[in-house]
């Protein structure tokens, strides 16, 4: 499928999606919206996908929502949005429940609904000119995009309160600081930075990436002992499943271990 507001292509195992309108600072509109979700879908069918990597064309990774078209949108605008954001949400909940890590590189600024991306990413490259803020309050909006689910549990409660009241700018270096981000480098570098991260993860054991990524998303609402057993039968499945066999025997052989690639 041809995409007009998102570049996407696999290489090396890796899904690389581009926000593809530099010239409105990568806002997001109802049909770049739906181009993510019918990516999304994509990703999670095709078994060549083992990684994903979400950038931004141009200087701005993401600067929010396309306000220009919330406002074209007159009378229907309520009807609209609740369409848009139903394809926004539903991609976000697809590449979160896939075994795949999402990797986000950012350049520059990420806003709003960037922000809601890189918020629910596993992991997250920025570069050090970054800037980072939730800005919905500040035209009269509340957030979307799974923010107010995965900002507390990245950055915690406090601080996620006070960037969504307050719209509260970061730079790089606090984003680092607060655990917004993983990795800071230079502006030049994050493309390719992420890119090798992503590739490394592709290597990897997608069973046991997603092992982690599901009790991850579970261990605010579990208890201690429920925690506990899903982590036994996690770790007892995938022992004696192909992948932890190789894992195990190549420790044991000091060599590097070469997973399936289902």
């Amino acid at each position: 499928m041809n995409y007009e507001t998102l570049a996407f292509e696999i290489d090396s195992n890796v899904a690389v999606i581009t926000l593809n309108r530099p010239n409105l600072a990568n806002a997001m509109n109802g049909q770049m919206m739906a181009e993510l979700h019918d990516i999304a879908i994509s990703c999670d069918t095709n078994p060549e996908v083992r990684a994903i990597l979400l950038r931004g064309q141009g200087p701005i990774f993401c600067a929010g929502g396309d306000l220009a078209s919330f406002a074209e949108a007159g009378d229907q605008i309520a009807a609209k949005i609740k369409l848009w954001v139903a394809d926004f949400h539903c991609a976000i909940s697809k590449f979160s429940k896939m075994s795949s890590p999402f990797i986000v590189a950012v350049n520059g600024t990420a806003a709003g609904a960037g922000l809601s991306l890189v918020a629910m990413a596993d992991l997250v490259v920025s570069g050090e000119s970054g800037k980072y803020m939730v800005a919905y309050t500040a035209a009269g909006l509340s957030p979307d995009g799974s923010s107010t689910y995965y900002l507390p549990r990245r950055i915690g409660p406090a601080r996620a309160r006070e960037m969504m009241l307050t719209n509260r700018m970061l730079s790089a270096k606090e984003a680092l600081d607060w655990g917004l981000v993983n990795q800071l480098v230079e502006d030049d570098a994050v493309d390719d930075v992420a890119k090798k991260l992503a590739v490394k993860l592709a290597s990897g054991s997608r069973a046991a990436i997603g092992a982690v990524k599901s009790m991850l998303d579970q261990t605010f609402s579990n208890g201690l002992e429920s925690q506990m057993e899903l982590e036994a039968r996690s770790i007892a499945e995938l022992a004696a499943a192909e992948d932890g066999q190789e894992g195990i025997h190549a420790f044991l052989n000091k060599r590097k271990p070469v997973f399936s690639r289902s």
